[in-house]
């Protein structure tokens, strides 16, 4: 089993930045890949980015590509997400993922068998 912890969220005014953080422990050899999820009020949990643990490939909703970029540090078993021009439709709780097998594409939910609590992003206008 993979443990995620998320760091990082809070509360920002459109336009500003912030980094979101991902700490991964336990069972971390087993990791395929790594996503970020989030989920607004009376919404479902959507895709934002992934990232593949072994060549870094990464993977972007079309919503926030060209404003989030996510990154990793394998030898922190850590990753990250850079969220920059935040807008107040990014306001939601985000979730770190993890993907332990090659099975399903990095866009599903149903891909990942371990997330973190989620940390809270808001952005005001």
């Amino acid at each position: 089993q993979v443990q995620l912890v998320e760091s990082g969220g809070g509360l920002v005014q459109a336009g500003d930045s912030l980094r979101l953080s991902c700490a991964a422990s336990g069972r971390t050899y087993n990791i395929y890949g790594m996503g970020w999820f989030r989920q607004a009020p009376g919404k479902e949990r959507e895709f934002v980015a992934a990232t593949s643990w072994s060549t870094g490939s990464t993977y972007y909703a079309d919503t926030v590509k060209g404003r989030f970029t996510m990154s990793r540090d394998n030898a922190k078993n850590t990753v990250y997400l850079q969220a920059n021009n935040l807008k107040p439709e990014d306001t939601a709780v985000y979730y770190c993922a993890a993907k332990t097998s090659w099975r399903g594409s990095y866009d599903s939910i149903a891909a990942y068998s371990s997330w973190g609590q989620g940390t809270q992003v808001t952005v005001s206008s």
